[in-house]
């Protein structure tokens, strides 16, 4: 019975399915099975889910792509290119991202470029946005009813502007005549308010005469300085700031060049003047750095007056330009312009040294930075105060000339990395080194008078230098009264300060301040003692009090 059973088992695929697989699967059944699992259909076994309909498991494997295999293999050639090129020793340009791992060990030339294509799709990306706020702003360009409504907002606000300005300074203009002294601060309100009410006179004339303020804007272009400061707009001032800077950069490379050129020659100085002697020796000659001390004492010999009397025409011109002055005129013109904005320089330096320069707000701070030459774009409020300061330590404590100290700056503005001035006294000693011939011969002619050791022959060659400047004056003169143009400048005026007067006044009103402070001390003694005592030994003890304030008066 048990081996009817398995040949009946082994015999039952041929009789009921006649297929070769059938029979090899059949071979590998176990001896003893029953009978009934046979008539069962076997699936293929997986171990996965599975797609495929056929039911004997004989179909391709589940994402089988039958046109991607009917393509023919590639050749070994292309093979071996693409494996070399792709090999990061083949070549020095290896693509590493920058914002994805890599599979590449990252090395510093990779680094590097990986940085700038980052900082190239940043700055991409920053002008892309430029340019759509850009075209925004074209989107929303105004009309022309707007842009006509919008100046003559802009002009009211300034006409009430001006006229709160006026009130103000009338205010300001009682209080100084009834004697009282104005701060620097109100003293500028007040200047800046008569300078716009001088404006005003050619201004109006657009106003009265009928249809005349179609040439406003003409005026305006050939004169930008006619309107009144309250008038001009942000957009304005911006324009000429930068207009200022940049004149002020090229006449500064202009002056150091100049000046460079026309220097003073190393020559033998016979004067019995250490410190000017052993100064330019060192300057000229050896090439030794001076201390700071002979720098200083150097420059006070080169007071204001004399420097500007021996600057040549360019020098000057690049001088007003720097100041921020017209250069129209003749040197006598040009002088004068140099002058009164220097003396307006000393008066402010005395307020804001009183004052203090803490005292200063940022704007009114760079202002009083711009008018002296100082840089002002870019700089902090904290080194303006700082650059501020030791303009006044130099030229209140120390007695610098102006005039040097402007030179300074403007050798200092447009310095590059390659030749920069540390500091003040080194751009001073720049300019000392850089000095006209003619005015370095009458600084030492003057230092050799002081000392009696002059020659007559070093007399006549300052005199001969002094006689073609005067020449060349009286040949500019009439060459601009020949053009028609007349001039009526007198530049006699010094504004030198004199150092023996200004120890005096200052000795004898600290003088005055002390007998008056004394005599207030008497007095309140003597109030004090009649009120303590009202008999006989407070009459007693009156009469010392009293003759001591007799005394001190």
């Amino acid at each position: 019975m048990y081996s009817t059973t398995r040949y009946s088992s082994q015999l039952a695929p041929l009789l009921l399915r006649h297929n070769r697989i059938a029979i090899a699967r059949a071979a590998r059944f176990p001896n003893r099975i029953p009978a009934i699992a046979i008539l069962v259909p076997h699936k293929a076994i997986s171990t996965g889910s599975s797609t495929t309909q056929n039911s004997d498991g004989n179909g391709p494997p589940p994402g089988f792509n039958i046109d991607q295999a009917k393509k023919p293999l590639p050749k070994d050639s292309e093979k071996a290119a693409s494996k070399s090129s792709s090999s990061p020793s083949a070549g020095t340009n290896v693509t590493i991202p920058s914002n994805q791992p890599s599979e590449m060990a990252p090395t510093a030339a990779s680094e590097q470029f990986a940085l700038k294509e980052l900082a190239e799709q940043t700055a991409a990306e920053q002008k892309t946005e430029k340019k759509e706020v850009a075209k925004k702003k074209d989107d929303k360009k105004k009309t022309l009813w707007q842009k006509v409504k919008h100046e003559a907002q802009h002009y009211w606000d300034g006409t009430k502007l001006l006229a709160t300005e006026v009130k103000i300074s009338s205010r300001l203009a009682l209080k100084m005549a009834a004697g009282y002294e104005l701060s620097r601060r109100e003293h500028r309100q007040l200047t800046r308010t008569v300078q716009d009410l001088g404006r005003l006179v050619p201004f109006s004339m657009f106003v009265i005469v009928p249809f005349a303020e179609l040439l406003l804007p003409v005026a305006l272009k050939i004169f930008p300085n006619m309107l009144p400061s309250t008038y001009e707009g942000a957009k304005s001032k911006e324009m000429k700031a930068n207009k200022l800077r940049s004149s002020r950069k090229e006449v500064s490379q202009f002056l150091r060049q100049t000046m460079r050129e026309s220097g003073l020659p190393i020559s033998q100085v016979t004067a019995q003047k250490e410190e000017f002697t052993e100064f330019f020796r060192k300057l000229r000659a050896t090439g030794e750095e001076p201390t700071k001390a002979d720098i200083i004492k150097v420059c006070k010999l080169f007071k204001d007056d004399l420097t500007l009397d021996n600057l040549s025409r360019p020098q000057l011109v690049g001088t007003c330009r720097y100041m921020n002055l017209s250069t129209f005129g003749t040197d006598p013109m040009l002088r004068y312009q140099v002058r009164n904005r220097m003396r307006q320089i000393k008066r402010d330096d005395k307020a804001i040294s009183y004052e203090g320069v803490d005292t200063l707000s940022v704007p009114e701070l760079q202002m009083a930075c711009a008018a002296r030459g100082l840089r002002t774009h870019g700089v902090s409020p904290g080194r303006l105060r700082d650059d501020l300061q030791l303009w006044l330590d130099l030229r209140l404590k120390y007695g610098v000339p102006s005039t040097l100290l402007v030179l300074s700056n403007a050798f200092m503005y447009a310095q590059g990395k390659e030749n920069e001035f540390d500091t003040q006294l080194s751009a001073l000693q720049a300019v000392l080194s850089s000095i006209p011939e003619e005015l370095f011969h009458e600084i030492e002619l003057e230092v050799l008078n002081a000392e009696g050791a002059t020659t007559n022959k070093q007399r006549l060659k300052v005199l001969k230098e002094q006689q073609e400047l005067i020449a060349e004056e009286q040949q500019q003169a009439e060459e601009q009264k020949a053009s028609g143009r007349t001039e009526d400048v007198s530049d006699k005026e010094d504004i030198d300060e004199k150092e023996d007067e200004a120890k005096q006044d200052a000795a004898l009103t600290k003088a005055q301040a002390e007998a008056e402070r004394e005599m207030r001390e008497a007095e309140n003694d003597l109030q004090a003692q009649q009120r303590a005592s009202g008999n006989g030994e407070g009459k007693s003890m009156d009469s010392p009090l009293a003759e001591k304030v007799e005394r001190k008066a």
